[in-house]
């Protein structure tokens, strides 16, 4: 509960405090903050009649005095001048100014001068400036993502501001812990080192005072790492709900949006998969996709029952019962409509793609051997005209990465035929990919095959056999997290920052991965946390990835260094 608890308890006390009628004015980033944690029925009950972002209440001039105003921005500079011209001409009647983040002096100073009429009420700064989508797992949403796999002299302003919102962002979430933290970083990976020390510089020179919480216990860790190491991950195709809906459907800040696909209800048209407000999708979001028909088809049952139930209304007694319960019957029905929507639309994909084919190839090429075989399958699925362009790119990328030193002429074969049989594949997209990720730029041992433990633990799983031939895959996140469980973290691949130095296992771990997440990563943090280890695992990235946002990143980051390098 820690990260979500967190932001809804700042939400709580900005809204809580102030009486009477409110609008609450967001920014494009708040609004994702607080839309998350909060449901528009939460945020009536503490008297918020209206939800405004930032740019539109800019250009609107009608008085509003009636309404208290409670905004809660990033404290960006352009928020600030905006602010700023706000309160010249106040609209409300009351201004309660909240920022996600540390104020500067400066900007303290602006809105001081600014607050002519004496409209602003309060000034003060709640450390909520990230995404908890889960629990243990949070995201930046950044926008630009492409950035870090961009060499530094090519966009020095961009990468910058791009390193200034993720040190922004970790250090909202250790201030929110009310901990400072041990920092360690990948060492392969340039942007890692970059982000971990000026988060050093701000938690323990800049901002020092603010993070010296006076306690004698021992120290979280932060660990920095590059999305790089493991490209794996995200291109593969996924079997559990969470990561499966947002594989094939897209989730962004816990809603799936639906528009597109045929008829489907207007109240079904965006639906809300949150683990604080659907039991049913908390008790599920980790199950493979075969329970999960199997756990929609009883609760299928069990609403149907519930609905024959009140069919019998015969007495003026069961027509009160059936109204007192009607809330929670319209809930529940929404929920089996939702789940059902969602589960029939992704079979359909499946079916479509023919992706428990391509996916048993996917999960061989990322944890088993066998070049020749892994050749053969590719070779017979790109010939497929049921597979898509994306799934062939996918796959190729795949067996790129596990074969790039073994196998160059059976890997350009791949290339030619790739290129061949998709119209839309970019020539040398995949030479990219190798180039950012590469065996010769990687720290972690993806495939298992440098360490004696790691060849002794697949060859172990490969004699009893996996329960699921789609879900063997095991992220490079989860063997990181296992080595910091056990102490063996090692320092010359994971470097410490500054003189500060881990004394004693740390009991509460933030990763942060430059370049984004995954929700089968969040799920390895889910199942590991809840061993009760000792140690508490939480996730962040600049983004939350699927294989459609990690090759427009990839294709982005690939175009704009060929147009840099051509002068175009």
């Amino acid at each position: 509960m820690v990260l979500v608890t967190l932001v809804r308890d700042y939400i709580n006390r900005m809204l809580q405090d102030i009486s009477g009628m409110k609008v609450l004015i967001l920014d494009s980033q708040t609004v994702s903050i607080v839309s998350v944690v909060y449901s528009q029925s939460d945020l009536l009950k503490k008297e918020v009649f209206l939800v405004e972002l930032m740019d539109s209440i800019s250009k609107s001039k009608e008085s509003m005095s009636h309404l208290k105003a409670v905004y809660f921005l990033r404290p960006t500079s352009e928020n600030i001048q905006l602010l700023r011209r706000q309160l010249a001409n106040p609209r409300f009647g009351e201004y309660h100014l909240f920022f996600s983040n540390i104020l500067k002096d400066t900007q303290i100073h602006i809105l001081a001068d600014s607050d002519e009429h004496e409209a602003v009420q309060q000034v003060q700064e709640f450390y909520a400036d990230f995404v908890a989508v889960d629990p243990c797992h949070f995201t930046l949403n950044i926008f630009s993502n492409h950035l870090y796999m961009l060499p530094v002299a090519m966009d020095p302003s961009n990468l910058q501001h791009y390193c200034d919102r993720i040190v922004d962002g970790i250090s909202a979430v250790f201030l929110a812990l009310k901990r400072r933290p041990i920092i360690r970083y990948q060492r392969t990976s340039d942007i890692a080192k970059r982000i971990a020390q000026e988060s050093g510089k701000l938690m323990y020179q800049q901002e020092s005072g603010l993070f010296d919480f006076r306690r004698a216990e021992i120290s979280p860790l932060l660990l920095v790492l590059d999305r790089r190491d493991d490209p794996v991950t995200p291109l593969l195709n996924q079997w559990t709900y969470q990561a499966m809906v947002h594989e094939l459907l897209g989730i962004q800040d816990n809603k799936v949006d639906l528009r597109t696909i045929g008829s489907i209800p207007k109240d079904q048209q965006e639906v809300v998969l949150s683990s604080e407000q659907d039991a049913f999708f908390k008790a599920n979001m980790y199950e493979n996709f075969g329970d999960i028909g199997m756990n929609i088809k009883k609760m299928v049952d069990e609403f149907q029952q519930i609905a024959k139930s009140n069919q019998n209304i015969q007495t003026v007694e069961d027509m009160a019962k059936f109204v007192d319960n009607y809330p929670e019957y319209r809930k529940m029905h929404g929920n089996v409509s939702k789940h059902v929507t969602l589960v029939t639309e992704m079979s359909k994909i499946v079916e479509e793609r023919k992706l428990m084919l391509v996916s048993q190839t996917e999960q061989e090429l990322a944890c088993n051997g066998g070049q020749g075989a892994a050749f053969e399958a590719v070779t017979n699925l790109l010939n497929n005209d049921n597979v898509s362009d994306i799934d062939r790119l996918r796959l190729v990328m795949l067996y790129a990465l596990r074969y790039e030193k073994e196998s160059p002429v059976q890997l350009m074969q791949l290339f030619n035929k790739l290129a061949a049989k998709s119209a839309k594949y970019k020539p040398g997209l995949v030479q990219f990919l190798l180039k950012q990720a590469g065996v010769d730029k990687r720290t972690g041992d993806l495939y298992g095959n440098r360490d004696l433990l790691n060849i002794a633990r697949n060859m172990a799983r490969g004699l009893k056999g996996v329960e699921n031939v789609y879900t063997q895959h095991q992220p490079l996140l989860f063997q990181t997290m296992e080595s910091i469980s056990k102490g063996r973290l090692r320092d010359v691949d994971y470097p410490y920052v500054g003189n500060h130095y881990q004394q004693a296992r740390p009991q509460d771990v933030v990763i942060f991965i430059v370049g984004g997440t995954t929700y089968e990563e969040a799920r390895s943090v889910a199942l590991l946390n809840s061993t009760n280890s000792g140690i508490r695992f939480i996730l962040g990235g600049t983004a939350i990835l699927n294989s459609k946002r990690f090759l427009k990143d990839l294709e982005e980051a690939h175009r704009q260094i060929r147009s840099s390098s051509t002068g175009v």
